[in-house]
């Protein structure tokens, strides 16, 4: 089925919506001579809880309605045993605007990257259309409704409800969708012939003559009668590496944006973009009327080859075992609704503190920005649709389809994406709907390969790769040669920070087991565990405060013991791991502290009380071993008296290279603040993260603190979080947000015992948006 056919058989709920969007990858962009315009709309926004038809009106006074910044939650949340139905609701949102006479004669569009849940969009009075979907791009022509004398008012009604015409609802999920319009939005000002999309492939990237296949979409909303041209480039920086050009004939004014594929050869020396070393280029494409540069765009690529074999998974012609972690994109407090910042922190989280390889977007598309991180850390990527065990009717399953569409059409350029997953996360069979999802994928994106996340290894095996939710233990085997697994441990063994040592080492030791039998087969491509973070969900999942415990961090991004087996996997190079499972107490485990697993890449441990050697030990490789790095477990019961300072020491080929200590005092000794960054854009939605900890003297943390943390924030900020906030496990964060004025944040924290930590963040000036 090709794109025309597709869109007849969508009915009028996809039809109403613009299907030709940008790639929203691409760098937002303020007034050019040339080309397009895009304006970012994100400030300024006017928004009430309570929709009504009055508002929709331009004349409509919304003088009392909040004003508020995009990203932007329907309502601030507890970040915990609160109930959805607080967010379920239709709010409004109004945002007035002007344009310059001189853009008459251009196309307007405005594009939205992400709404929850349908949105219905009017612009001066008329009524554009209704979106249903809250993970995927969609966009509106406003251009026969504009007024180029005077304001103009865009009204968007959003409906927050689970609505079971909708993916991922009908029936139940295990996770919260939240509400608002909480991803960006910005108006597109472009020619009547204009660049809709453009997908580059590197081919041939492990032989010496690699090229690009770059598909320039060009959307002809009016009949052209000369003919354009395409000019292409491949840069390296600002280093010009290829370029070609090509005519473009005069065209009638067509409803589907017309291919032109074009290919740059004579690269020269590329290099490759792997894990260690995630080069990027970029192809930049002009569209020409002569000499005059009518429009203009450009994709971030990457030259690899990524593909799934009989012998794993190959990354440039070498194996490589996956081991990742799945992602929820919610916070606590606002949702869904972080920006640019706060999306990349977790892709940096992933690949940076925990060393995974491999993330999977479950169980939707996530937001462009922690896509954009992913590229430039090496994180591989499995993405896929919106879902949740529950497949409605043929409406529904059209959207779905539709949502593989949209998700592989904003995303096909990024080399970190490695996967496309076009089922429903758990689902049953379905043979024409998968056969519809599987058929879409490969038409759009013949270079990648299409997953299927099930939880039987029995399902009709549609896509390229066999991949399976596997909870038990010991795992099944392969039933395909092409075999990944892509959630285990999780829901079986939800942990929190503030659980006995033997919970926290078992949880442990789940994820080391199950690493270790993936480690033993070639035919098991990696795995994926349930999950990264702690995430919000529904009465009926979780445990009893509608938070799931399933990561091997909490919810405000904070490592559980289990974090450091991931961490532990990286080579010694990279970084050198010593994470105990343990926190440091005689009296925490049933008889004493008996046994201790300590995960590391190193080769022998010494433990030390009292600076006195009590243990030496080396890997448990009888326990686990597959795994090229496997824990250390240890009995040390019976030595420890007297009970005292712990210290362990790391060595590499007989040479110490790390040591952590641990108080045998049971006293909490130090707050600290840790902030994930110290300076901002005052563009009233970027925000960062700040760490609360208690500690003992060596910055251990102590695991039940639970002290209330009394804030004070001076400046053009505000905080994102509970004031006081009660720790949680010795341990928390709050978010502060800048405000839309340039200048300083000071925050006081103080811990009713330890005293204030203070700390100071810059915020600079951001850039004008439209008025």
């Amino acid at each position: 089925m090709d794109r025309r056919d597709f869109l007849k058989t969508t009915g009028t709920l996809i039809a109403t919506a613009t299907v030709a969007h940008p790639a929203l990858a691409a760098e937002k962009k303020s007034f050019s001579s040339e080309g397009r315009v895009t304006l970012p709309i994100n400030r300024n926004w006017r928004y009430s809880r309570t929709s009504s038809a009055a508002a929709h009106e331009p004349g409509f006074d919304d003088s009392s309605f909040d004003r508020i910044t995009v990203p932007h939650t329907n309502i601030r949340l507890p970040w915990h045993s609160f109930d959805e139905k607080s967010y379920e609701f239709i709010s409004v949102y109004r945002r007035k605007f002007t344009l310059p006479a001189s853009m008459r004669g251009r196309h307007v569009f405005v594009d939205f990257e992400g709404v929850m849940t349908a949105s219905t969009v009017w612009l001066n009075g008329t009524r554009l259309g209704e979106y249903r979907g809250g993970f995927t791009p969609f966009s509106f022509e406003l251009t026969p409704h504009i007024n180029w004398e005077g304001e103009n008012v865009l009204v968007v009604d959003v409906d927050s409800t689970e609505r079971p015409d909708i993916p991922p609802f009908g029936y139940q999920v295990d996770y919260l969708t939240f509400g608002g319009i909480y991803r960006e939005v910005a108006l597109r000002i472009v020619a009547p012939s204009f660049l809709e999309n453009i997908f580059a492939e590197p081919k041939d990237v492990l032989t010496d003559h690699p090229s690009v296949a770059v598909n320039c979409f060009i959307q002809h909303l009016e009949a052209s009668s000369e003919p354009l041209t395409l000019n292409i480039t491949l840069q390296n920086g600002d280093r010009v590496l290829a370029q070609t050009s090509q005519k473009v004939e005069a065209a009638s004014a067509q409803a589907d944006p017309v291919s032109h594929p074009v290919t740059l050869a004579h690269l020269g020396k590329i290099d490759l973009w792997d894990l260690t070393h995630p080069n990027l280029y970029s192809v930049h494409v002009k569209l020409l009327h002569g000499d005059r540069v009518i429009d203009q765009d450009s994709r971030r690529i990457g030259f690899r080859e990524a593909t799934f074999t009989d012998h794993g998974f190959e990354l440039n012609g070498k194996v490589i075992k996956l081991r990742g972690l799945d992602r929820h994109q919610t916070f606590p407090w606002v949702g869904q609704a972080m920006p640019a910042r706060v999306q990349r922190k977790d892709a940096k989280i992933l690949r940076e503190d925990l060393h995974c390889n491999i993330v999977r977007t479950s169980h939707y598309p996530q937001s462009r920005h922690f896509l954009d991180a992913c590229d430039e850390l090496g994180l591989l990527v499995l993405e896929e649709i919106p879902g949740w065990q529950h497949i409605g009717d043929k409406p529904w399953q059209d959207i779905s389809v539709d949502n593989v569409s949209r998700m592989i059409r904003r995303d096909w350029n990024h080399p970190s994406i490695i996967l496309w997953g076009v089922r429903i996360n758990e689902s049953r069979d379905n043979h024409d709907f998968y056969t519809r999802t599987n058929a879409m994928a490969h038409s759009l994106d013949p270079s990648r390969q299409t997953g299927g996340i099930r939880y039987f290894q029995e399902s009709e095996f549609l896509e390229d790769v066999f991949t399976m939710n596997d909870f038990g233990f010991p795992l099944k085997a392969p039933n395909h040669p092409r075999y990944l697994n892509t959630e285990f441990v999780g829901h079986t063994f939800p942990t929190k920070t503030i659980d006995n040592v033997e919970r926290l080492t078992e949880h442990t030791i789940r994820h080391a087991r199950v690493h270790d039998q993936l480690a033993s087969d070639p035919q098991y491509a990696g795995g994926i565990a349930w999950c990264a973070f702690d995430y919000n969900t529904h009465n009926n999942f979780g445990s009893g405060d509608r938070i799931c415990y399933h990561g091997v961090t909490d919810i405000f991004r904070e490592p559980k013991p289990a974090a450091g087996f991931y961490k532990s996997q990286c080579d010694p190079a990279e970084e050198i791991v010593l994470e105990p499972s343990f926190h440091w107490a005689n009296g925490d485990q049933s008889v004493g502290f008996s046994k201790a697993l300590v995960c590391s890449n190193c080769d022998h441990l010494k433990f030390y009380v009292n600076d006195k050697v009590i243990a030496e030990v080396d890997p448990d490789h009888a326990q686990f071993p597959h795994l090229h790095y496997a824990p250390f477990v240890t009995e040390i019961g019976g030595k420890t008296d007297p009970w005292g300072d712990l210290r362990i020491e790391g060595y590499i080929a007989g040479k110490k290279v790390i040591e952590k200590s641990y108080s045998g005092k049971g006293i909490d000794q130090k707050f600290t603040l840790l902030p994930d960054d110290l300076s901002l854009v005052a563009d009233g939605a970027d925000t960062t993260r700040i760490v609360l900890r208690v500690t003992d003297e060596f910055n251990a943390i102590r695991p039940f603190a639970a002290d209330a943390i009394h804030f004070e924030l001076e400046g053009p900020a505000e905080i994102l979080g509970d004031n006081p906030f009660a720790l949680i496990g010795g341990t928390g964060a709050i978010w502060i947000r800048a405000k839309d004025q340039p200048g300083t944040a000071r925050l006081t924290a103080t811990h009713p015992v330890l005293g204030k930590q203070v700390l100071e963040l810059k915020l600079s000036a951001s850039t004008p948006e439209a008025a």
